[in-house]
């Protein structure tokens, strides 16, 4: 009474067990007919337990069975030769019609004289798994066309020499140094060298070298082994080494400290690491790409940035030119970016009215590209018609373009000079006719005082009030 007492526990526990279990089990007996059905099969398949009892798998129409397309005949199955079969990807056929792609393993289970009395089968939903492959191909795919050289803007001839530039780095494998202001662009650059590049099809692995301290920044590049410092409780392999067949893009390089710079050294110069709490050496095949926003050479001669470090890196640089100094681009820039953000708004906004065009034009951008557009951005959220206006940019940039003269400066007498442009007579109606021809508005608006607004409309012989059309 004891022992079926204990068989009936041992039985509900089982079926208790497959019956919790996410991935699929089904059972075949001696004549390849399914005698177990657990929930997740009714999920993954569409088959009810009762529907598929007494069926072949063959209702699954599995893509893969030892090299033969499913179903086959229950005598040709080669579990029951062959006793068990690897863990393999493939494909079963819902009841409702469509593929379903799963990893299935199976295996035979064998009486005490070693006879085949049925089958266990494993199906695990890798449906998941498929979608996630999708979205990183597609995420991929879109990465390389934003970093194209179509995508990156401009006509000056300081530009066409970092065309020029960007082309002769992609067809080598030499290390890369790009230099250049914030917001000009050096992640842009490094991703065109990398995906015009034979590598294109491997990793581009970015690391931000200020955000991290020089600890974490070491786990981050090297990786780590299990206990190699506290917290650390599982290994980790590092950037240089998923990078590898790839390039690593080592951004604001100027910021790491000496102790990463003698490690850094060691890569370039023998293309091999050693992770954090282990003395194996790891060969890696990379291209390092870095970029500083400072004067790396400056910082080599205060004694901050290794000499040798400097020579290794700048093996091929390249040098982004700020804004300012292709001022001839913004047309073309400005003109991408309402593209851009008329596709993601909904909006449909044509152009820059002359006036405000005029202001980004005198502008000195320090935020360089990256400035223009956040500019252009902020604009799409105030303007309502279908021209940027001066007041739809942000007010730093309108301030900065009308900024008057230092006060330690002589004033000529009804001459009030701008230091950083000219007030024309057709800019200060413009600005009136914006400002419904409040004066005290447009005074705030350029940084002037009322009475200087006057003194303009009374040179050019304006008219106090607003004209009658």
């Amino acid at each position: 009474m004891q022992n079926e007492n204990n068989t009936t526990w041992d039985n509900r526990f089982v079926n208790l067990l497959l019956e919790s279990m996410a991935d699929g089990v089904f059972a075949l007996d001696a004549r390849g007919k399914i005698s177990s059905w657990n929930k997740s099969m009714e999920r993954i398949t569409g088959y009810a337990a009762r529907e598929a009892s007494g069926q072949t798998c063959k209702i699954l129409k599995f893509s893969r069975c030892f090299h033969k397309d499913c179903p086959t005949d229950f005598e040709e199955c080669g579990i029951f030769s062959h006793g068990e079969v690897e863990a393999k990807e493939c494909i079963l056929i819902h009841k409702d019609g469509y593929d379903v792609p799963v990893l299935k393993n199976a295996g035979a289970v064998r009486d005490e004289n070693g006879s085949i009395i049925g089958v266990v089968e494993t199906v695990t939903d890798f449906t998941e798994l498929r979608n996630a492959r999708i979205r990183v191909e597609e995420a991929a795919r879109r990465l390389g066309e934003i970093y194209q050289f179509d995508n990156i803007i401009g006509k000056s001839h300081v530009m066409q020499q970092v065309f020029s530039a960007i082309k002769a780095a992609s067809a080598s494998n030499a290390t890369i140094l790009i230099q250049g202001e914030s917001g000009t662009g050096k992640e842009l650059v490094a991703g065109a060298i990398h995906f015009n590049s034979d590598r294109d099809d491997k990793p581009l692995v970015t690391v931000n070298c200020s955000a991290l301290s020089e600890s974490l920044l070491e786990s981050e590049l090297f990786g780590h082994i299990k206990g190699a410092f506290t917290g650390a409780f599982r290994e980790r392999v590092g950037r240089f080494e998923e990078a590898d067949g790839g390039t690593i893009f080592l951004d604001e390089i100027s910021e790491i400290s000496p102790f990463i710079q003698v490690k850094l050294l060691r890569v370039l110069q023998e293309r091999e690491i050693e992770r954090v709490g282990e003395s194996k050496k790891r060969k890696i095949n990379i291209r390092i790409i870095a970029a500083t926003h400072q004067d790396l050479f400056n910082l080599v001669q205060k004694g901050f940035f290794r000499e040798d470090l400097y020579y290794r890196l700048k093996v091929f640089p390249i040098n982004l030119p700020p804004l300012r100094k292709r001022k001839e681009d913004i047309p073309l820039l400005v003109k991408e970016f309402i593209g851009n953000l008329n596709k993601k708004t909904g909006k449909q906004i044509l152009d820059v009215s002359e006036s405000a065009f005029r202001i980004l034009m005198d502008y000195h951008w320090p935020g360089n590209v990256r400035e223009l557009e956040n500019a252009i951005e902020h604009a799409f959220v105030l303007c309502n018609e279908d021209q940027i206006g001066i007041f739809d940019l942000p007010v730093e940039i309108r301030q900065m373009s009308f900024q008057p003269i230092p006060s330690n400066t002589p004033e000529v007498p009804g001459d009030i000079t701008l230091s950083r442009k000219r007030l024309s007579r057709q800019i200060l109606v413009e600005l009136l006719d914006e400002c419904n021809w409040n004066k005290a508005e447009v005074a705030r608006r350029i940084n002037l005082s009322r009475t200087s607004v006057w003194k303009y409309m009374k040179k050019w012989e304006i008219s106090l009030k607003r004209p009658v059309v």
